[in-house]
Order: structure tokens, then C-alpha cells, then sequence
């Protein structure tokens, strides 16, 4: 099968990946830090050398300020609902993630209100503005995605989380389409806490992601229990990472991720984001010419776009676009809400959803080749 539902997550994964979970689970399935003897110390090794291949890829100087989750979803929850109280207001983004939106809506219970900014494609200044313009003297949190996960469209997060310190209010990122494709630097960044999807661009099996803490404003844990640490006390830890890692860690995902981290460094998240952005503009402007296929965004490119493409064909459902791509032609793609109605909402495309395409570094140019010929046939297909 032609993969393109990457932005779901990435398949195929690269060998050493695969390798690294099986050796973890036939020579080091000992539980980290919950035992003494050779082999959990061992396994405890290997989740610090994870988490310090983690603070290296982003730059922050201390490991224990990584924090394993299952997912982006995960550490987003950790931020919004560790930080916020009553009485508090939060600014989203209009092309946001339910793994945002809905934490924000749930907080609504109690007593915090949230506003959401228009991201304006291709004009950073106004988008800057809708973000200043929505700040209250009441808001706590900023959160918003780098990049939609729909339809690629960048946001300027750097120089919105900037402007929010200024008003002392704290960020979050969302980086699940851009961790290990766009680069990212925290050592001098303005963004507080970013959250990170470990089975997408940094190619880790499911179940992995990370919160990265780059502050010093630590959010309240959600979930109490065994840390392996501090056992004697009925509280929950508060050091770093214990206070958000209870309960047995997915140890072979982790061992996973570190393997992952090193292939996205040995071709380097640059070379990647090359890579797959000509393919994604290749699509595009190839897609553009045919009659009767609808595109939402202007050409992709580097500045303000991450390697996501979304396309509908008039007078066909995109499930079932989807689903001819799939059955018809073995080609998979993702159609429907894509699980941020926000976005299709911004961009009018809530009512009928979109096919998404999103490549890999394994993405070859004939896939892509296929995928045209493929959506052309469709098209003309009565």
C-alpha cells in the first residue's frame, strides 16, 4: 500500500526502530526504577539516555524536565488542566486540535473561559494581532498548534509566545505535525511547554509522546500513584519527571522513541521537511490544474506551511474519495474532520470534511505520481 495518512502516524517505521523495540523486549523487559537488580537498572538507563536524546533534540539542558506521556493529547491535558483555575481565561487557536479544544470546553465547568484567535494564512502580522487582541486581564494560558494538522498552515508560535511574556502569561505549543520535520530550539524560546507526538515526525511506535517543560511554572499532576520513588509518602513527588510519570512507563515504546530521535537526526529534520514539502507542492500544483478538485490554501512552502495537503473533489464525500483511494488503488489517505473541527470550521470545510494527504521521508516521488493519477481518474469518473 502507498501510505500518506502520516499525519495520523507514520508507517513504516525504520528498521532500527523496530530492532530497538524488540531487543527492548527480549533482553531489558525489566520495569525502570522499580527494582534494584541488574536488569531494572539497566532498563532505567536505557528511559534516561530516551529522555536526555529528547532534551538534546530540543535543546533544553536539563532531562528531568522531559516528561514521557502516550501522547501529544496526553501532555496537552497535563498543561491545560495542571494550570488553569477557576476563574481564569485561556487563548486557543482557530485551527486547533480537539486535543485542545476539547480540555479548554471541559474547564468551562469550572468557571474558565477561553477565546479563540484567527490564524489568517500567510499574513503573520494580522494572526499576531488576533492573538493580542484576544488576551484578557484574566488570561493565564496561551496554547496553540505549530502547525494545522489539516491543512499545514503554520503558526507564527515563536513571536506569539514572545508577545504573550510580555503580559506574563504562560505558552504552550502543540508541535504533533512538527516535531522532527520543523525544527525547534528551546533553549532561546518563549514557548513554556512544548508538547510532542513521539510516533509521528520522530518516526517512535504508538503509544510514545513527551511534555517538555521549559519554565519554571510547573503544572499539578493529574494522575497519582507509583513512581518508584519516595514510595514511604502518601503525596505524589513533586521533582521532575516523577510528579507526571505514574504507573509503569510503555518501556519499549520509549526505547523506541530514542532510536527514532537518532534517525530523524542522521537525516536531519531540515533534510526531511525538504523532502517532503516538494513532494506535498508537487501534489498541489498538480491537483490545482484538474477541474473540479478544490484545494483550501495557497502553494505550500517553507514559511508558512508544514508538509500537509488537503483537497476535496466536487460532487464526491471525501470518505468516499478516501475510500476509492484505498480500495480502488491502495493508496491510503485520511478523509472526514481529521479530529479538528476548529480548523474545517476557519476554513469552510466543516460541513463536508477534506481528503488529507500527508508524506514521509519514505515518500517517493512515484507515490505521489500514483496519488495524481489516481485522483485524476476519480475525477472524471461520473
Amino acid at each position: 500500500m502507498i501510505y500518506l495518512d502520516n499525519g495520523a502516524t507514520t508507517f513504516p517505521k525504520p528498521q532500527s526502530v523496530v530492532n530497538s523495540v524488540n531487543l527492548a523486549l527480549r533482553n531489558y523487559g525489566a520495569n525502570p526504577g522499580r527494582g534494584g537488580h541488574r536488569l531494572a537498572i539497566k532498563a532505567s538507563e536505557m528511559v534516561y539516555e530516551t529522555r536526555k536524546s529528547l532534551a538534546d533534540f530540543f535543546n533544553i539542558s536539563d532531562p528531568s524536565n522531559v516528561i514521557f506521556t502516550h501522547n501529544c493529547t496526553e501532555a496537552l491535558n497535563f498543561v491545560i488542566k495542571g494550570l488553569v483555575k477557576s476563574g481564569e481565561h485561556i487563548v486557543i487557536s482557530s485551527l486547533e486540535h480537539n486535543a485542545v479544544s476539547r480540555p479548554v470546553e471541559k474547564l468551562k465547568s469550572k468557571n474558565v473561559s477561553y477565546t479563540i484567535a484567527e490564524v489568517v494564512e500567510g499574513d503573520n502580522e494580522k494572526t499576531l494581532s488576533n492573538f493580542r487582541n484576544a488576551i484578557r486581564e484574566n488570561t493565564k494560558l496561551l496554547v496553540c498548534t505549530y502547525a494545522s494538522n489539516v491543512f499545514g498552515i503554520k503558526v507564527p508560535v515563536e513571536r506569539i509566545c514572545a508577545m504573550c511574556h510580555q503580559y506574563g502569561i504562560l505558552t504552550c505549543v502543540d508541535a504533533a505535525q512538527a516535531s522532527g520535520i520543523i525544527p525547534i530550539d528551546l533553549s532561546d524560546s518563549s514557548i513554556d511547554y512544548l508538547c510532542v507526538a513521539g510516533h509521528k515526525g520522530l518516526y517512535a511506535p504508538m503509544g510514545t509522546g513527551a511534555l517538555i517543560i521549559n519554565c519554571e511554572t510547573i503544572p499539578d499532576s493529574l494522575v497519582e500513584g507509583g513512581t518508584g520513588s519516595n514510595s514511604q509518602n502518601l503525596v505524589q513527588p513533586d521533582i521532575l519527571p516523577d510528579k507526571f510519570e505514574s504507573g509503569t512507563p510503555n518501556f519499549s515504546g520509549i526505547i523506541g522513541l530514542k532510536s527514532g530521535i537518532d534517525f530523524v537526526n542522521r537525516r536531519g529534520p531540515l533534510n526531511i521537511y525538504h523532502h517532503e514539502i516538494k513532494l506535498i507542492k508537487r501534489a498541489y500544483n498538480s491537483l490545482k490544474s484538474m477541474k473540479n478538485v478544490k484545494l483550501y490554501t495557497d502553494e505550500p512552502n517553507m514559511n508558512y506551511y508544514a508538509p500537509v495537503l488537503s483537497f476535496n473533489i466536487e460532487g464526491k464525500d471525501s470518505e468516499t474519495v478516501s475510500d476509492i483511494l484505498s480500495t480502488r488503488y491502495n493508496i491510503a489517505t485520511r478523509a472526514g474532520l481529521h479530529c479538528a473541527p476548529l480548523a474545517h470550521k476557519s476554513l469552510g470545510t466543516f460541513d463536508i470534511g477534506t481528503v488529507r494527504v500527508v508524506p514521509s521521508v519514505f515518500t517517493t516521488n512515484n507515490d505521489i505520481n500514483s496519488l495524481i493519477n489516481a485522483v485524476y481518474k476519480i475525477n472524471i469518473n461520473p
